[in-house]
């Protein structure tokens, strides 16, 4: 059986592989936050871990291009997956008998080798997608890989928080590992990817030079710059929401059920609604309309701060709808803007620009907090994301 040789076997492939990424990225952005802020740990230091494991993701754009370049007949974009997947399980290993709020140093250690791993594989994955799934299919795919991220990030994002009262915390590291090994086996037993040519100096050279043209165009910086600066307000709101419901008296359950349901839906919702959008009037339209409704969503949330739970899931249950309704739309623009040639590098710098925003944004979000209260912390990043809107609009002209 190969997977990748119909529609069905690709959709059902892509699905499973992207639902192995949303498992440790949902564990790692969401669960381990709500876990850490209620034992007690500092916002501040919550947030510094955060920031922390997201750098991978940002910089994964140094690596990929040996992912790009180094194959062979006997090693593919098969084996730099099922590599990484190996790796990712073993690397979650120790934290099995380990308190997590009670060893820091060795769980940020473990987690962090995990994330460049998980990274690895995101951008392996992305790789084989562009080798292996025709043009007119990779709409419906990427629908697929959405379904399986989105579903993992909520089971590991927060219904682990409600079930670990029953089952405990090393038996969801277990499941876990469990789910992304599980897609490592239909890769290793169920696919087979076209023979690649051994690379060589001229495999290289033609890299080298149309690397060397996508740097030269201003589009790309702009692109860069829209990626690292756009998603300030909503990854600030992202990185401190657990802490933000914590302290307002919501129990840890109750936060765990909020993302495994509710978030998911809105997000999932929202990026239907972006997509079709930005078919329709244009992505840098929409990308800019949902981004500045964002901003304003930012800033309700944040004066919400203390009217009590119901008025806050609220919020920031419609703040994810426009995320999901902006990711989508901001993710088609960054793809109009890749050259094709370098889709596994290029594409790959533009998410790690995101990944960096998400980053310096729960660090900043985190000294903010702390220093002046969640309703001023989150106008000022929600204020500051509006100066990507000329980055886009100059991007997709220069694009064009």
């Amino acid at each position: 059986m190969n997977l990748l040789e119909t529609a069905r076997g690709r959709r059902l492939l892509f699905c499973a592989l992207y639902a192995s990424e949303g498992a440790p990225i949902g564990y790692v952005w969401w669960a381990l936050p709500t876990k850490l802020r209620a034992a007690g740990v500092p916002v501040e230091r919550v947030t510094q871990i955060t920031a922390l494991l997201v750098l991978p993701w940002a910089f994964k754009f140094l690596w990929a291009p040996m992912i790009d370049t180094l194959r062979s007949r006997r090693w593919g974009l098969r084996h730099w997956t099922i590599s990484a997947q190996i790796a990712m399980g073993l690397a979650l290993v120790p934290l099995f008998t380990v308190p997590i709020a009670e060893s820091l140093t060795l769980v940020t250690a473990c987690l962090f080798a995990h994330a460049v791993l998980a990274a690895t594989q995101d951008a392996s994955i992305d790789a084989l997608c562009i080798a292996t799934v025709p043009e007119h299919e990779r709409g419906s795919v990427n629908g697929w890989m959405q379904l399986g991220m989105l579903s993992t990030r909520a089971i590991f994002g927060g219904a682990v928080l409600y079930l670990e009262q029953f089952v405990g915390e090393a038996a969801t590291l277990v499941a876990l590992v469990a789910c992304v090994w599980f897609s490592m086996l239909l890769v290793l037993f169920c696919t087979r990817e076209p023979v690649q040519p051994a690379s060589g100096p001229g495999t290289l050279r033609r890299f080298a030079s149309l690397l060397a043209g996508t740097l030269a165009r201003s589009s790309t910086w702009m692109g860069l710059g829209f990626a690292a600066t756009a998603g300030a307000g909503f990854e600030a709101v992202g990185a401190v929401a657990h802490s933000f419901l914590i302290d307002q008296a919501a129990a840890k359950e109750q936060v765990g059920l909020f993302y495994a349901i509710p978030v998911i839906v809105c997000m999932s919702l929202g990026a239907l609604l972006g997509g079709r959008a930005s078919d329709r009037w244009g992505r840098a339209a929409t990308t800019v309309a949902a981004l500045t409704a964002i901003a304003g969503a930012v800033i309700v949330v944040g004066a919400l701060y203390g009217t009590g739970l119901h008025s806050a899931y609220g919020g920031l249950a419609l703040l994810y709808v426009l995320i999901g309704a902006f990711t989508a739309a901001s993710y088609a623009l960054l793809m109009d803007m890749t050259e094709p040639a370098l889709g596994a590098t290029q594409f790959s710098a533009f998410m790690g620009a995101t990944n960096l925003c998400e980053s310096w944004a729960a660090l900043t979000a985190g000294l903010l907090v702390a220093r002046m209260g969640y309703t001023s912390a989150f106008i000022c990043m929600a204020l500051f994301s509006l100066v990507a809107i000329p980055l886009a609009l100059g991007a997709r002209r220069d694009g064009e």
